[in-house]
């Protein structure tokens, strides 16, 4: 294979002492007409191979036809409407309906599909107002964590002249009076530009003026790495700020929302774990913590007491809590039990009231809406099954079945198993194993391993139409709970962080020996797939260990991890689970499994398709670029290497219908030819 010519330059670097090449640093000038070019010459390869293996065409339909039906959202109830997301099938974007009643017919909120033809403008968050008579809604165009927000009114379904732009990841707090609310935006600098590389700061938006007319509410100073966020309590009487720096860890700081020009106070400041605020139940506020708690735990404090004692409303246990909410009199706990959820409802003393039945392997998600909503809803999904909601009425409990989701596929003929393996330090590790009913272990099975393993992120049982499609195709799907993850709280967490990531790799590796072992498949059968972080992993992994693998799927990828926290603020905050390369010891281990420093000229690597887009501005697409441009370099084979970027794209949310189906048909027909399936 002729690859485009990616010149090698002499930039070298300085490390504590070690000097370290980085021939391929001017393709981290994104946006030149060099990197531009070589871009284009990169995607004229990989395009034509790609959209011309004999597969595709077939597994593109195939796709298609397996993601023409109805989706459904899990309601949420505020005021007195109901709010959910329905797509028809094919839609681009999933559109959010209001419901006045249940026995009403839904009406149209926000469709996002009219915001661009192409459907590359999605909606990226919403917040409803605490009456339900205002929507704030951001946008995101062509996939990039850059945001605008606009306000609408429910009952005409008119936009208000409110614009706000320069957020990222902001929520929105609204005043209880529904005047206005409380975001965090990033600066502008002397271009007038926002500018992600400094930290965001907090501001008050006052329904009808101007942004330029916001006044500024908080800003970390003294602390510039530091990033706060807003949040009003349930009974409206403060304005809590969430301080962010890294995964590990949070500070809440506190002021009454009566006293507007009165100094933040601490509330949570040891930095011991992490703070998310849950409801407010008399005097006191809720917080689920870590600190303390590796599994995490419900406390309760009175923020204008004296001495603020914390009192625990519910222990820590053996499984991790993974999210608690209130709706009524009820507080709902997930739990994961080996990365399956376990659903627990207690009153507000934290008493047991019962534990909620699941009908087998799978994850629940919702107990959403007001808090002093009457009834509430929530879904029950898995690998084999798409989603059932139920609609919980309270305080009875009574549960009904609200909605069941139908999919063109067989679904009894395929199973969900977990087994455990031993890691290289003799840790028990758990992985589900999806494939089609019983399938005989000949070693032959084409099978696809998947991994994350980072960021406290626990990867749990959810329906993929992807997936789907490669069971149809005779594949194995296997999906280790590396470290690094959150299954088992905060200790597995740190497991896998820092001077402890290569464990995070040893896992993945371990999984991909075993599944040998035990004869579901052989090394000339065998992709591993990965994004984001999880596409490091398959770096790391694939450079690691090239003999064990026939194909390999890096998907936006932090990839060069010697500068990965130069792209923004947001990037270096990702320093609680990589270090940084500054410090000696983390440069050590960061430089050890760099994927973009650890390819080798004259190595017989994996067949690779790395996939990219050129909005994505979490993870920057130079990442990408340098790994391909070393990989082809280092490239002993005949196993292909391609770099193919997607345009008007970003780091996966929001990507319309149409463009998630080709890029998926283009995976699995490049496995389908490397794996040589039949």
């Amino acid at each position: 294979m002729q690859y485009p010519d990616s010149p090698r330059g002499d930039q070298t670097d300085n490390y504590h002492g070690t000097m370290v090449a980085d021939p391929y640093r001017w393709l981290e000038q994104l946006g030149s007409t060099s990197v531009n070019t070589w871009v284009e010459q990169q995607n004229a390869v990989s395009e034509p191979y790609l959209t011309q293996l004999p597969k595709f065409q077939a597994i593109k339909q195939r796709m298609t036809d397996l993601w023409n039906y109805e989706k459904v959202s899990t309601p949420s109830k505020y005021g007195n409407h109901y709010f959910f997301y329905r797509n028809n099938g094919l839609q681009n974007q999933s559109v959010l309906y209001v419901q006045d009643d249940l026995a009403s017919p839904p009406r149209v909120l926000i469709d996002p599909n009219t915001f661009r033809d192409d459907g590359t403008v999605s909606l990226a968050r919403t917040k409803i107002s605490p009456d339900a008579n205002y929507i704030a809604y951001a946008t995101s165009d062509g996939g990039s964590d850059w945001t605008e927000f606009y306000v609408r009114d429910i009952a005409t379904g008119k936009d208000l002249p409110d614009h706000i732009r320069g957020t990222k990841f902001t929520n929105v707090a609204w005043r209880p009076n529904e005047t206005g609310f409380y975001y965090s935006r990033y600066p502008l600098d002397e271009n007038g530009q926002y500018d992600d590389h400094l930290p965001v700061a907090v501001y008050y938006h006052e329904l009808g003026t101007a942004q330029a007319d916001d006044p500024l509410v908080y800003a970390n100073h003294n602390q510039p790495s530091w990033n706060p966020y807003p949040q009003i309590t349930d009974d409206g009487k403060y304005l809590l700020l969430n301080v962010t720096h890294g995964y590990a860890a949070n500070a809440v700081l506190w002021r009454r929302l009566d006293r507007p020009k009165a100094a933040f106070k601490p509330l949570f400041t040891d930095w011991d774990g992490t703070y998310s605020y849950i409801t407010s139940v008399g005097n006191k506020l809720y917080f689920r913590t870590t600190a303390n708690a590796q599994t995490g735990k419900l406390i309760a404090v009175d923020p204008e007491a004296a001495d603020q004692s914390v009192e625990t409303v519910i222990a820590a246990q053996q499984q991790t809590l993974q999210k608690i909410s209130r709706v009524a009199d009820t507080l709902f706990a997930n739990y994961l039990q080996d990365a399956k959820s376990r659903v627990v409802l207690y009153d507000l003393a934290g008493n047991v009231e019962k534990e909620l039945p699941l009908p087998g392997i799978g994850t629940v998600s919702g107990f959403n809406g007001s808090h002093n909503a009457d009834e509430t809803f929530f879904r029950f999904s898995g690998f084999t099954e798409p989603g059932k909601v139920y609609r919980m009425q309270l305080p009875s409990q009574r549960t009904t079945l609200w909605y069941e989701t139908q999919v063109p596929v067989k679904l009894d003929d395929y199973q969900t198993e977990q087994v455990f393996y031993t890691s290289t330090d003799g840790t028990k590790v758990p992985m589900f194993i999806v494939h089609k009913q019983g399938i005989k272990r000949t070693g032959e099975h084409p099978t696809l391993l998947y991994g994350y393993g980072g960021f406290n992120i626990s990867l749990t049982p959810s329906y993929s139409v992807t997936r789907m499609v490669w069971l149809e195709m005779g594949g194995v799907l296997a999906i280790p709970n590396l470290r690094g993850g959150g299954e088992y709280g905060e200790a597995w967490h740190q497991a896998g962080t820092k001077l402890h990531k290569q464990q995070v790799f040893d896992d993945f590796i371990a999984a991909a020996q075993w599944l040998i072992d035990n004869r579901y498949t052989n090394s000339d059968k065998l992709a591993i797939q990965g994004a984001s972080n999880g596409g490091l992993l398959v770096g790391a992994t694939l450079t690691q260990r090239p003999d064990l693998f026939a194909a390999a799927l890096p998907a936006v990828g932090v990839l060069d991890m010697l500068r990965y926290d130069t792209a923004s603020a947001n990037a270096k905050g990702w320093s609680s689970d990589y270090g940084l390369s500054e410090n000696a010891d983390e440069f050590a281990a960061l430089y050890a499994y760099s994927p973009v420093h650890n390819t080798e000229p004259g190595t017989c690597y994996p067949a690779t398709l790395i996939t990219t887009a050129d909005h994505d501005n979490r993870v920057v697409p130079w990442h990408s670029y340098k790994f391909a441009a070393a990989l082809q370099y280092a490239q002993s084979c005949d196993n292909p290497i391609l770099l193919n970027v997607e345009t008007r794209a970003g780091h996966g949310a929001g990507t319309p219908t149409w463009m998630q189906i080709e890029n998926y048909a283009k995976q699995w027909a490049f496995l389908a030819q490397q794996l040589d399936i039949k």
